[in-house]
């Protein structure tokens, strides 16, 4: 029935290669279920209500991409959009974590009218590819200037904006070690990687008395504290449209690439090189994020880590499914979620900034006209602390020296259309 179900023997992958694939997809990308409560906590959030949401939505996305999409790709709240959520959006511009996911509801239902319509492939394919690497790239080194802070590594300074913190504070040490562990493992090609570092690190925090112990098994939390607590009144607002706006748009470009990328590395491309069902992978994405922003997390998309699974050989939904049904089992560990400190967290955050740091390489650095935006894109992120400010500067610096350099004809009109309405929207701060 399986085998029918997702074409397996088809696919030329079989029943116990997806199950493994998909266990091995899970563990490779369980940390998000420690981090983004984490980071959603700083925001104001109740820990153990987002540690249900994460689970849930990663399970309902991943489960209908497996189902409604057959790809074995997981689902799951975003990083560096759970950043740009508290970090950006709650603490730096000062609105209530009610009213951010609001934002991120709307956004999903636009990501879901975008998704039935023609016009979310039309977008996706009209930005130019070197803005989408830097976009990728910048979102790596705002997560990574999170995770330096995180770990006490680098501190604020009245004269130089930042410098070097107390690098021998034992929490400080602890997340060097995990670092250095974290990259190590992954050299050597150890599923689950990240989520082994974490526990270590918890592990070595509490036997050294650095953080207090916790449980490790009991029925889930409440999820009341965050569910249906979106303020969608609030997020109508016009001062925050910008904010809908920058969860759209990163997470429409991020799951493009995404799922374009993990498609090329499992041979899922068609002979025209596009994705077949792309609409229905990308309702599974705009799904999650509706029911991700009810339910009380920031916006769910499609994980990069899903190649490790189909490098397992993982090649169709059922891998995906297996996923699923790994994040609902995960509920019952919500007393260990609650254990993890900031600085054991904090190493993740850095490896995947590392990751996605790395689009960069594939800008093209002999045309001035493509290098600059996208450096300014990367660059202005950390900077700035926000990801849509940097996303802003970077398309007007893209269609502003193309058509000073008389090269207006290579620039797309969606990207036009997207550098002038954040001209507007920097006009009127």
């Amino acid at each position: 029935m399986l085998d029918k179900f997702f074409g397996i023997t088809d696919a030329g992958s079989s029943v116990k290669t997806e199950i493994i694939a998909g266990i091995t997809t899970f563990l490779t990308l369980a940390y998000i279920i420690f981090v983004n409560p984490a980071i959603l906590a700083d925001a104001g959030m109740d820990k153990g209500a987002v540690f249900v949401a994460t689970c849930l939505a990663a399970a309902i996305g991943t489960m209908v991409m497996g189902v409604v999409a057959n790809y074995p790709m997981a689902l799951a709240p975003g990083m560096g959009l759970n950043a740009y959520f508290t970090y950006g959006v709650v603490l730096g511009m000062g609105y209530t974590w009610q009213v951010g996911l609001g934002a991120v509801f709307i956004s999903g239902v636009l990501f879901l009218i975008l998704s039935i319509l023609p016009v979310r492939e039309w977008i996706i394919n009209a930005i130019p590819a070197g803005l989408k690497r830097a976009i990728s790239a910048g979102i790596g080194l705002f997560l990574a200037i999170i995770a330096l802070k995180n770990a006490g590594w680098v501190v604020d300074h009245p004269a130089t904006l930042v410098t070097l913190g107390d690098v021998g504070a034992p929490s400080a040490l602890l997340a060097a070690a995990g670092f250095i562990l974290l990259a190590v493992l992954d050299a050597r090609k150890i599923p689950g990687a990240i989520i082994i570092a974490i526990l270590a690190v918890t592990g070595a925090g509490v036997a050294l008395g650095i953080s207090p112990a916790g449980g490790l098994v009991s029925m889930p939390p409440s999820l009341a504290p965050t569910f249906m607590q979106m303020d969608i009144a609030g997020a109508l607002n016009v001062g925050i449209i910008a904010i809908v706006f920058a969860f759209l748009f990163v997470d429409l470009f991020d799951t493009a690439g995404t799922l374009v990328g993990l498609a090329h590395r499992g041979n899922l491309l068609d002979a025209d090189g596009k994705l077949p069902r792309l609409r229905n992978a990308l309702l599974a994405d705009s799904t999650a994020t509706v029911a991700g922003a009810a339910l009380g997390t920031s916006t769910t998309t499609t994980y990069i880590e899903s190649a490790s699974g189909i490098r397992a050989g993982g090649r169709t939904g059922l891998t995906a499914v297996v996923v699923a049904i790994c994040f609902l089992l995960a509920l019952f560990f919500s007393p260990l979620a609650g254990t993890v400190p900031a600085y054991a967290t904090a190493p993740a955050l850095l490896f995947v900034a590392c990751v996605m740091t790395r689009g960069m390489a594939e800008i093209d650095w002999d045309d001035v006209t493509e290098m600059v935006p996208a450096v300014m894109t990367a660059i202005a992120m950390p900077l700035t602390f926000s990801i849509a400010t940097g996303i802003g500067i970077g398309f007007i610096t893209y269609a502003g020296i193309k058509v000073l350099a008389g090269r207006g004809s290579d620039v797309p009109l969606a990207v036009f259309v997207i550098a002038g309405a954040f001209i507007l929207k920097f006009a009127l701060i």
